[in-house]
């Protein structure tokens, strides 16, 4: 997988998905593979849910479907693979620190605040190129901080029996069902009762 397959899948180039190419990559060779994983070979702990997690996806094969995908809602730009087959495990940390000059909080502010004009624009993405750029083709040590901790990998992804919600007839997963006064609830629906 190149870089180009991944900014095919996610739809636009950012230094977020040049971050996630990276850290997939070095996965991929840390981890003594050749190709991304088709099942549930490797697994992946994400803990953030930025463009990043669309370059680990492709590159790696891991998914939310496949349930060797798995999001921990932490906001840190840190990524934990397992190879269930041989038992190894890498835990990398985005450590990428581009220097911000002083013109450029000025016009991130203006964009935060919904000015989208072309002087503001042209220069938003021209410096999101330079990052871009810049962490393509840094050395992974500069970017990235990488372990290898000892730590049992998640169990394989189960499957679940559906029940039907009696309040809005959805299906949802046994496991995700509640009760509430006798009654099977979907999430939603339990929460909208309190």
């Amino acid at each position: 997988m190149n870089f180009e397959d991944v900014v095919k899948f996610h739809g636009h180039s950012c230094p977020g998905l040049a971050l996630g190419y990276r850290v997939a990559v070095t996965a991929i060779e840390e981890l003594g593979l050749k190709e991304p994983s088709y099942d549930e070979e490797i697994v992946c702990i994400v803990e953030n849910d930025s463009c990043a997690v669309d370059a680990i996806q492709v590159v790696t094969g891991c998914t939310f479907g496949k349930g060797n995908l798995i999001f921990k809602d932490y906001g840190k730009q840190v990524y934990t693979f397992f190879n269930r087959k041989t038992g190894k495990v890498i835990r990398i940390s985005v450590d990428f620190e581009f220097k911000e000059i002083e013109e450029e909080k000025k016009f991130w502010q203006r964009f935060m605040e919904g000015d989208n004009s072309p002087e503001v624009t042209e220069f938003i993405e021209k410096r999101k190129a330079e990052k871009t750029k810049q962490i393509l083709n840094a050395q992974k040590e500069e970017i990235l901080k990488i372990s290898y901790p000892k730590v049992e990998p998640p169990k394989q992804a189960r499957i679940f029996k559906s029940l039907r919600c009696e309040n809005c007839g959805e299906k949802v997963a046994e496991v995700k069902a509640r009760l509430l006064n006798g009654k099977i609830l979907c999430i939603p629906c339990f929460e909208d009762s309190l």
